[in-house]
């Protein structure tokens, strides 16, 4: 007899959670901010359950920068935070995209600027997640509009994490992570997870920032006996920061190609009457509309 699977109420950020776990995530840091707290304290009851990690940290910076050390060592790893911690956290931002650190940020927008209206929801991230951090660098953001996406979109940023080696945003605002839903979960096997690459070569072969036809170098764990250097600096292919030209153009254009030439997987979207269209309205997060409606073009 087929059993029957458990219907939950659940909140945007309790389906985080729970999408987050079944990714295989194994460690958070993060400290406590509207309207992103649920995240955080489903996380401190939920990570020792499945021999996972979870740290509050005295700050952002901190957070960010714990979770990057994380997945250094292997280790699925994500923090929460909204706009006042997630402009804290650029810098460390940075520093995960030059040294292609996986991991995943969840943003809870509210209304700002600064403390703004820590209760009240906003969408006003999206350029703070296209350009927050300084430099010129590719980022993959995802935005869910329903409770259900909410799990569904936090896999799918760990997968997207995984396999480009790069931080990924889930962009939520305080409507959806809050608003509640009736959520029938799938089980773990029904699940797409998907796993860093590892080195198959020795470890004096391993090359750690060397080009592939996806443009996505395997990550050997810190531990595993494979050493390279990781750092903040423009590097050469083994680590160790360069100021050569013809070191720093194909190290940067590697970057960009390894998430340019996979538009078309990570470009998630539902579209509606925009065949032949002069004009689209994009919407996302609670403005999004939850079915389709006819207007005047």
């Amino acid at each position: 007899m087929k059993k029957k699977r458990k219907e939950l109420l659940l909140q945007g950020n309790e389906a985080v959670v729970e999408g987050a776990l079944m990714a295989g995530c194994r460690f958070f840091a993060g400290y406590p901010i509207t309207p992103a707290t649920e995240i955080a304290e489903n996380m401190s009851v939920r990570l020792p359950q499945v021999e996972g990690s979870f740290i509050q940290m005295e700050d952002e910076i901190a957070s960010l920068g714990a979770v990057i050390g994380a997945s250094l060592a292997g280790v699925k790893s994500m923090t929460a935070t909204s706009g006042p911690g997630f402009s804290l956290m650029q810098e460390n931002l940075g520093f995960g995209i030059i040294a292609e650190v996986p991991c995943v940020i969840v943003d809870v927008m509210r209304g700002g600027p600064s403390t703004g209206l820590p209760t009240s929801p906003a969408q006003a991230d999206v350029m703070q997640a296209r350009w927050g951090t300084h430099g010129d660098h590719p980022i993959i953001a995802i935005c869910p509009s329903t409770v259900r996406e909410c799990f569904d979109l936090t896999v799918t940023a760990f997968n997207f994490a995984e396999k480009f080696r790069n931080p990924v945003i889930l962009l939520m605002d305080e409507v959806i992570a809050h608003m509640r839903e009736k959520v029938v979960l799938p089980e773990q096997d029904e699940v797409k997870v998907f796993n860093r690459v590892k080195p198959k070569v020795p470890p004096e072969w391993y090359i750690p920032y060397e080009d592939t036809p996806m443009g996505v170098p395997p990550m050997a764990d810190f531990g595993d006996g494979y050493r390279y250097h990781v750092t903040g600096l423009t590097h050469d292919v083994r680590g160790f920061p360069t100021g050569r030209p013809d070191e720093i153009a194909p190290f940067m254009a590697r970057l960009f190609r390894k998430v340019s030439q996979h538009f078309q997987e990570i470009h998630i979207g539902e579209f509606f009457m925009t065949e032949d269209a002069d004009v689209n309205i994009i919407a996302y997060g609670c403005s999004r509309p939850q079915r389709p409606c006819w207007c005047r073009r």
